[in-house]
């Protein structure tokens, strides 16, 4: 049954205005380019990546001091090369966001494959909610593509401030949901746990002071952590479970979905946030060139101390 608190697509005349025409363009050049075979994609998407540190020059050096901060002992000329790897990766998750929403199954399917899917089918299959945290992996947008053809969930979702781009992205991610649901709408997701879906999840970026408490993230002794975590599992009791969409050398997109986290601090929000940092950190690490560090992870501080980022990336 549908009610107030899901979040479907509706497409209205507004859509046509002509402050959209060129939404509508460039979606329309985008789902051209998405057709191409998949090698052509990529070099598309590889030098659009290289692209982006010379027009984006705050976010490269967004990146280069979060690659800084969270692995201080790796060397230099390594975390160099991990953040140019990294802006590739952005210039291709732009094509595959596109293959995500615009692909077919079938085409989906013969570049893809899951690893560990039992894990969310024994869950399932015992009524249990899953709350899937999905990591934010540039390869996100595809790799819920890939889980939710076999395991259709609830997803998390902000709205576009661009209508058109809104509507597309409905539609799109509707491909691999039974709905969406608003972000802050909390009881919703507590909902859908005790209903025995699935629903997806994403604590792993820096979302403000409010709700937050501050717990270590790779070698950054106080990372902002949401505590909305504890509040989902305390009271919908679900099975909690991490999964990768990582990216092979080969066009191959690997979900690698990892068993249920056990030991759940409930007690304590310091001690869960640590535990779920660290959960993130070890799903991190099987791809870490893949994963969004142009994201201002340790933006909010403790009270008294100072920023982490420099000026220049200040208003980033």
């Amino acid at each position: 049954m549908i009610t107030t608190q899901e979040i479907y697509p509706r497409f209205t005349k507004s859509l046509l205005h002509p402050k959209y025409w060129l939404t509508w363009m460039g979606i329309g050049v985008w789902y051209i380019l998405i057709l191409l075979p998949y090698p052509i994609i990529y070099q598309l998407g590889k030098g659009l990546g290289l692209l982006i540190p010379k027009i984006m020059y705050k976010r490269q050096e967004t990146a280069r001091q979060n690659l800084k901060l969270c692995f201080p002992d790796m060397p230099k000329q390594e975390r160099e090369k991990m953040l140019r790897d990294n802006f590739i990766s952005t210039g291709v998750a732009i094509f595959e966001t596109g293959m995500a929403w615009f692909w077919s199954d079938k085409r989906i399917k013969k570049h893809s494959t899951i690893i560990g899917d039992n894990y969310i089918q024994q869950m399932l299959k015992e009524g249990k909610g899953v709350l899937l945290l999905g990591i934010h992996f540039l390869t996100l947008e595809l790799g819920g593509r890939i889980l939710g053809m076999v395991h259709p969930g609830v997803g998390v979702y902000r709205p576009n401030d661009n209508k058109v781009m809104d509507y597309v992205q409905l539609k799109g991610r509707l491909k691999s949901n039974k709905y969406m649901i608003g972000r802050y709408n909390t009881k919703g997701m507590i909902r859908a746990l005790k209903n025995g879906e699935l629903v997806w999840y994403a604590p792993d970026h820096d979302y403000g002071p409010k709700n937050s408490v501050f717990a270590p993230f790779f070698a950054v002794h106080k990372a902002a952590t949401t505590v909305g975590t504890t509040i989902l599992v305390k009271l919908g009791k679900p099975a909690i479970i991490p999964f990768t969409p990582k990216r092979g050398a080969d066009g191959k997109y690997t979900v690698s979905v990892s068993s249920p986290l056990k030991n759940y601090p409930l007690d304590d929000d310091v001690a869960a946030a640590t535990f779920m940092n660290k959960a993130i950190e070890n799903e991190i690490l099987k791809a870490p060139q893949q994963y969004m560090w142009l994201h201002r992870r340790f933006k909010t501080r403790p009270e008294g101390d100072d920023s982490l980022y420099s000026d220049k990336v200040q208003n980033d």
